[in-house]
């Protein structure tokens, strides 16, 4: 599995499709999604999958920058639903990780085929993989690393039976990875089960960005996850035998921005990286909106930062990089210069 800052073919992204699920929220949520798909259309191409009825009110609203075909979904979270390419000797695959809705928690008939339909119809080789799981699940350094959550994988909502093992072997042979870093997270409290995405990401080998939590707020079992994470990271090394240097990226203050449910993922680690740009959550906390962009302007040289405001996306517990899934180029050896 290619890292995330080598150059890309496309962006794939979802029209969510669902009231019931979003309900009131729908209109806002779409608004986000087009924002969003506009923005990373500036630097790659961008294909929306969209529902048959729904394609035209898609289209419209992204614009024509925006490839949006016709395509069953239930929801915007492309990461998770559709697939997570890979590739090799013989050229690109996409690993179908039989999506299950996060262990059976949301309506999942049509986000559950995602996969295999995006890959037949792009005529792209597909492995199915021996684990349930989600694309947002893992997280690779591009050279034989990955890190997950234990909360997400080793959970009988999503591998009922399987040892922490069995699960690192299959996450072992589908992502050609050699090392597999895990954290606890945190099981039953979120949708996804606490995705490694919105904990720690890689934005080099060897440089791992962090979530922490705002020093204000009262400790609970997502700063407790924070600092499990932290402490196996200050240990950890990588396939190659290096310590990881970690940048610490504290969220926002609640009380600063627009939180619409008790759902919402303030974490500025659910970032996409893609070509010439990085795409970064804005929530309105101002001053910690501009530190995040900083910071992860300071990591990714070369690169715009692109901050775009994802709140009603985010009441729906999940954000930027859920909201994508990047088709590698084949032979990217190097990430893209700036656009600009």
């Amino acid at each position: 599995m290619p890292a995330e800052w080598l150059e890309h073919e496309r962006t794939f992204m979802a029209w969510p499709a669902l009231t019931e699920v979003w309900g009131d929220q729908l209109p806002a949520v779409r608004t986000d999604i087009a924002n969003l798909a506009k923005a990373i259309a500036q630097y790659e191409p961008v294909v929306l999958m969209a529902r048959p009825d729904q394609s035209d009110q898609a289209q419209q609203q992204c614009g024509n920058d925006v490839e949006v075909i016709q395509l069953a979904v239930d929801d915007l979270w492309a990461r998770d639903t559709g697939p997570t390419f890979v590739t090799g000797p013989a050229g690109l695959a996409g690993v179908d990780l039989n999506f299950n809705g996060w262990g059976n928690k949301q309506t999942h008939a049509n986000d559950s085929l995602v996969a295999r339909n995006l890959l037949a119809r792009y005529q792209v080789p597909r492995i199915q993989a021996p684990i349930t799981g989600e694309g947002g699940a893992i997280e690779v350094d591009g050279q034989g690393t990955l890190m997950a959550t234990e909360s997400s994988l080793v959970n009988p909502n999503r591998n009922p039976g399987r040892s922490r093992d069995q699960i690192e072997a299959a996450l072992k042979q589908l992502f050609g990875v050699r090392k597999v870093i895990w954290f606890q997270g945190v099981a039953g409290k979120d949708i996804t089960d606490c995705h490694v995405d919105a904990l720690a990401r890689f934005v080099q080998p060897g440089v791992v960005t962090l979530h922490r939590p705002n020093p204000d707020s009262p400790p609970d079992v997502w700063s407790a996850a924070s600092d499990q994470a932290l402490s196996v990271l200050k240990q950890a090394t990588d396939a190659q035998g290096r310590s990881l240097r970690i940048v610490e990226i504290t969220e926002p203050d609640f009380d600063k921005i627009q939180a619409t449910s008790s759902d919402f993922l303030a974490s500025y680690i659910n970032f996409y990286v893609l070509n010439g740009a990085v795409i970064v959550p804005r929530f309105g906390d101002q001053s910690a909106d501009d530190n995040a962009a900083s910071i992860l302007g300071d990591l990714h040289p070369g690169r715009d930062i692109v901050q775009v405001s994802i709140n009603a996306i985010a009441s729906g517990g999940g954000g930027i990089h859920c909201s994508t899934q990047q088709q590698p180029k084949l032979g990217a050896a190097s990430p893209q210069a700036s656009a600009s």
